[in-house]
């Protein structure tokens, strides 16, 4: 089996590689070729070094690694194709942030103005990808997690779907498991066995149930305040909120239900996060391309842990500091589900996963073409939306809110429309004036 990486000189693939390492079972579906693009060869060249370092303390059966930067060449003869690219680098990301911030307004990779700036940039060339893929490897499966990866899946889809190729995109992200499997060990359960009934789109859902042997835990845990502020998104909720939602909400909805105090935190950092992994991860690479660095593994190793103990630090700020448990740390996450979702449809084994699909007739009140984020019975066949019944008013509301940004982002980055970007922007509930949104729109350029 062949899995293509696109951006495959990204940071994060090295946790792929680990997951592909790890891989135990049947030996017919196993990955044996990985082959990563990118369109940058020094960063190939530095993650190529530490996938080596990687495999040198790995027993056991590899996977071939390949380096590219043909597109067409990456592509061809791919099984599983897992999209992760950054178009524009951190240096977009760093300029979306400042610009929103600038206005006072939530500066976020996927959430806000900055995640409706980073789609305009990101989507004409995620669906010119998606249009390669068609023709290049039409019997591919596409695994996007290129954010915001809720429209970037969306946008693909339709690529695939006017092509008549089926529903073969399906996005991931490693939020909703993170929380799902937070929630079952507060209640000390094995997360494994639990069943999670999750509703929402990609960085908006909400965790409605926690289901042990039939029975739902949820109002157990949310009447317990100890156990409750025992893990991540206790703490940055706090028991009170969580019980009067009578939910748990996905950790991005804190920029949502506390805007004024994370915009406020945001403002007040010496860096915003972009800034702190630009920094960071162009460190990482120089050294490693100038040599300074002669254990690839353990400098990306180091500032992978780093990386992970900073994230969300801002929001954490925001919610009376505090530190990321060691279990949340290990980075392990969207190359599990990325690793799971291949495993089910290469193999055939069925099992169920939160992803981001189409949503069919899954969730009432959104239409049949709307990328939702749901639990899914993924086989051989891929990846089927289950019915998550009806879906509470604040919840349905927001989602139909987003989903109305996402497709004007959609529409303007195919179309060009100056209209349908400031549309896209001025609709966002965390864009408080059409002027700002005009004003964002202006200082980004482009539109």
């Amino acid at each position: 089996m062949r899995l293509t990486v696109l951006g495959g000189g990204g940071f994060r693939v090295p946790l792929v590689h680990q997951a592909l390492l790890d891989d135990s079972g049947d030996p017919a579906g196993r990955c044996t070729e990985l082959v990563l693009y990118d369109t940058d060869r020094a960063r190939l060249d530095a993650i190529g070094a530490v996938l080596t370092q990687q495999t040198a303390r790995h027993e056991g059966p590899a996977p071939a690694v390949r380096a590219t930067t043909d597109l067409d060449d990456a592509l061809r003869g791919a099984d599983f194709v897992f999209s992760a690219i950054r178009v524009g680098g951190l240096a977009g990301r760093v300029s979306d942030e400042r610009i929103s911030l600038a206005e006072g307004v939530l500066g976020q990779e996927t959430v806000g103005a900055g995640g409706v700036l980073y789609g305009l940039r990101t989507l004409p060339v995620a669906v010119r990808i998606a249009e390669r893929i068609a023709d290049v490897a039409p019997d591919a499966w596409v695994i996007n997690f290129t954010n915001p990866a809720g429209m970037v899946t969306e946008a693909m889809c339709r690529v695939f779907r006017e092509r008549g190729l089926g529903d073969r995109v399906i996005g991931i992200c490693d939020s909703p498991v993170g929380l799902c499997r937070r929630a079952a060990r507060a209640l000390d359960t094995d997360p494994d066995r639990a069943g999670y009934d999750y509703v929402g789109i990609n960085h908006l859902g909400w965790l409605r149930r926690v289901v042990v042997d039939g029975s739902d835990r949820l109002p157990e845990l949310l009447a317990d305040a100890p156990a409750l502020e025992s893990f991540e998104e206790g703490k940055l909720f706090g028991a009170d909120w969580l019980r009067a939602l009578g939910a748990l909400p996905n950790e991005y909805l804190h920029y949502y239900y506390f805007n004024r105090e994370a915009v406020a935190s945001l403002r007040e950092a010496d860096a915003t996060r972009g800034e702190f992994l630009h920094t960071q991860q162009s460190g990482f690479y120089e050294r490693l391309n100038a040599g300074a660095d002669t254990d690839a593994y353990a400098a990306w190793e180091r500032n992978r842990r780093e990386r992970e103990e900073t994230y969300m630090a801002e929001s954490r700020k925001a919610s009376g500091g505090w530190q990321r448990d060691s279990c949340d740390l290990d980075g392990g996450g969207y190359d599990r589900v990325a690793l799971a979702l291949m495993r089910a449809i290469a193999r055939n084994e069925r099992t169920t996963l939160i992803l981001n699909v189409p949503n069919r007739n899954a969730v009432p009140g959104v239409d049949a073409d709307a990328v939702v984020e749901v639990p899914c019975l993924v086989d051989a066949a891929g990846a089927r939306p289950l019915s998550t019944g009806a879906v509470a008013p604040d919840q349905l509301g927001l989602m139909l809110t987003l989903k109305g940004v996402e497709r004007a982002t959609i529409e303007a980055a195919h179309t060009g429309s100056r209209d349908a970007a400031l549309r896209a922007l001025a609709l966002h509930p965390l864009v408080d004036s059409v002027r700002v949104a005009d004003r964002i729109l202006h200082a980004a350029g482009g539109f």
